[in-house]
């Protein structure tokens, strides 16, 4: 086997809480003392607790948090890499130390060739240069001579679709505007390592079919793809291998087929969720509880037959109660595949149900005979219309999981699952021919 192009060696991140570096002069001194002895720059940290917190003895409160815990591993060229875990697992840590954005607590990380990045909207433009400045500031950061970018522009912005703005500074660009251009310029740029984050969730649907195309391309040419998602089928269809990382740990790494089916049933989970103390606040809507429930209202148990009703209770506080503030949930199947979105303002205003200060239960039936078999997962929606994200699905939304059996159909012609995510029973009824025209 040829020589690996990236190589990772006992990588870890840890960051202090509540700090920004290492605070004192002697943390500073001490962390690039055992780097220069070849010890483990963080032993004088405190005990190590993996995947975790740890707190340096004889200062209370000094808690450190490990993003990245010990992580082997090699790529070689030509792979296409996708790297999966829940939130806070540390996938976009490692993406940012391969990146040269974050250095290491410990460990290396060793590429081999060109690389080009694009790990959140517009990283590594400035914003007041235009478009076209900022395209040929990335090459040359990138290594490329201006004859590079210059054979590669116009690709770049047509692929952008921004060609009227080229000459206009970035920061007046909205996020999807930034995005695409900078996704183009880290495809577009002869770079043999492209490395890619979960940021393509920004655009729309048509621009994300885009991107996935292209780094398909990126990938049949031979070029090595880094890939972070949380659309599982978004990363069967591109990667021919995976990384699990949970807890900054890597718990495998493997062909994507086997890896994604075994994520897949590590976190089929419960179905309730209850926000732990320590959640984070937001001045608008703070989660208690999501649960799937039976017609009784009480929490499911069980699997759900297809051919009862089941609901989605969504329980929380409103701290600032407005009037644009939007609740509601999206369900996707085992794959990550979106089978709805439902808001609690969907219907006419006269029905919906009112969110006033302090704490609110809402609770959204899906009905009987809808959903096909098989497992669903439910994330939490909450946002302020047109204007800010509260809880995101497939970001930062509370999720639960749930089996649905049963109940598919009651003819003797039917009794498998259907293809497709649902299987709802519509009546068919006959009609009267049509009277014969006449003459």
């Amino acid at each position: 086997m040829s020589q690996p192009i990236i190589q990772v060696r006992n990588l870890s991140k840890a960051y202090r809480l509540g700090m920004i570096g290492r605070q004192t002069l002697q943390d500073e001194v001490q962390y690039w003392w055992h780097r220069l002895h070849g010890r483990n720059p963080v032993e004088h940290m405190g005990k190590v607790r993996p995947g975790g917190l740890s707190v340096r003895p004889g200062a209370p409160g000094r808690e450190l948090f490990w993003a990245l815990d010990d992580v082997s591993f090699d790529v070689h060229q030509g792979d296409v890499v996708g790297i999966i875990g829940r939130n806070g697992a540390g996938k976009s840590t490692l993406l940012k130390i391969l990146s040269r954005i974050t250095e290491p607590t410990s460990g290396e990380a060793v590429i081999e060739g060109r690389w080009g990045s694009l790990l959140e909207v517009g990283t590594g433009f400035h914003p007041d240069l235009t478009g076209r400045e900022n395209v040929y500031m990335n090459g040359t950061i990138l290594g490329m001579k201006k004859a590079e970018i210059d054979r590669k522009f116009d690709e770049i912005v047509a692929f952008a679709e921004v060609e009227r703005f080229m000459d206009t500074p970035v920061k007046r660009y909205s996020s999807g505007m930034m995005v695409r251009l900078a996704f183009a310029v880290a495809a577009h740029l002869e770079t043999e390592i492209l490395i890619v984050d979960e940021v393509l969730a920004v655009g729309d649907q048509a621009f994300q079919k885009k991107c996935m195309g292209k780094m398909g391309a990126v990938a049949s040419e031979g070029r090595t793809v880094l890939f972070v998602s949380h659309q599982m089928n978004a990363v069967r269809n591109m990667c021919s291998r995976c990384l699990w990382l949970d807890q900054g740990r890597l718990v495998a790494a493997g062909d994507t087929e086997e890896l994604v089916g075994r994520y897949m049933d590590f976190n089929a989970g419960e179905a309730e969720w209850r926000a732990p103390e320590t959640a984070e606040g937001n001045p608008y809507f703070q989660p208690a509880r999501l649960a799937v429930v039976d017609p009784e209202g009480e929490p499911l148990r069980r699997d759900a037959g297809a051919d009862e009703k089941i609901g989605v209770l969504i329980e929380g506080v409103c701290r600032t109660p407005r009037p644009d503030l939007i609740l509601g949930f999206e369900l996707l199947t085992a794959s990550g595949d979106s089978v709805f979105i439902s808001q609690h303002t969907d219907t006419e205003p006269a029905r919906w149900p009112p969110i006033r200060p302090g704490h609110n239960r809402l609770v959204a039936w899906i009905p009987p005979h809808l959903l096909n078999e098989g497992t669903y997962r439910i994330e939490l929606v909450a946002f302020l219309h047109h204007s800010e994200w509260i809880f995101r699905p497939r970001r930062n939304s509370p999720s639960i999981k749930f089996h649905v059996h049963g109940g598919l159909s009651e003819s003797p012609h039917w009794i498998v699952a259907r293809p497709g995510a649902i299987a709802p029973l519509i009546p068919f009824e006959a009609l009267p021919p049509e009277p014969a025209t006449p003459g």
